[in-house]
């Protein structure tokens, strides 16, 4: 059944399809799966980095959905059991260049010692460039956060904090043919400004089809409250559907 399904999105996603978001494009899908297997007479390590992306934009609202997995083991040791959902709303971004949004994301991070953590929150959001082939965007807000970590010690720390929430995000196509997204935030505590969280995602594309890319990702996250962080680079496919 399982290899019915994969088909089934392959067929669907192998239909022509549109570049961008249009008055009768409505829906996007988006699938990337990409890793690192190293094997040597040592040992072997490997790191899997998994996200699906759902978009959809109609009637001057947006709508954003992400879920992304990343598993991992070095020598038989875990070293990344790390999950994240992540969901937004725009209000007003087909209007004007200044907008409204709204978030809501959840993760537990097994290399950044995150039990449970939650953030929800809002603020205004500006197109600095906004072409086809050319996006540049910032945004700032206030979040609520409420979280379950371990700390140096390894010893169980429940919180709750306001935080600012500043997002620098780009979108390159060259050609229609390299593409370069980035999105990177900055969330420091209004409590304590050595209080911080930084995550940052930049990823390189090379379109083999409409629908099929080569990537290869970045991956960079810290949280001064575990004082943890971690760096990925991988490489993988995107499997995308504009509908």
């Amino acid at each position: 059944m399982g290899k019915n399904i994969f088909l089934y999105l392959i067929l669907l996603l192998s239909t022509p399809c549109m570049a961008q978001f249009n008055d009768s494009t409505h829906y996007y899908l988006k699938f990337a799966s990409t890793g690192v297997i190293n094997k040597t007479s040592d040992g072997d390590s490997y790191v899997f980095n998994n996200r699906f992306d759902f978009n959809s934009r109609k009637n001057k609202v947006s709508f954003n959905t992400n879920i992304a997995w990343i598993y991992g083991e070095q020598q038989q040791n875990l070293t990344n059991n790390d999950f994240a959902a992540h969901g937004d709303i725009d209000l007003g971004k087909d209007l004007h260049k200044l907008y409204y949004w709204g978030l809501l994301n959840y993760d537990k991070s097994y290399s950044l010692k995150i039990n449970d953590r939650v953030q929800a929150g809002g603020g205004v959001a500006f197109d600095v460039i906004d072409s086809p082939y050319l996006k540049f965007n910032i945004s700032d807000g206030l979040l609520y956060e409420k979280g379950n970590l371990a700390d140096v010690n390894n010893s169980q720390v429940v919180y709750q904090i306001p935080r600012n929430s500043f997002r620098l995000a780009y979108h390159w196509s060259i050609k229609d043919r390299f593409i370069i997204d980035g999105m990177h935030f900055y969330q420091p505590s209004l409590k304590d400004i050595s209080d911080y969280t930084i995550q940052s995602t930049s990823s390189l594309s090379v379109k083999l089809k409409k629908w099929l890319s080569v990537t290869g990702s970045l991956v960079y996250n810290k949280v001064t409250r575990t004082k943890r962080e971690n760096l990925l680079i991988t490489y993988g496919v995107v499997i995308e559907k504009y509908f």
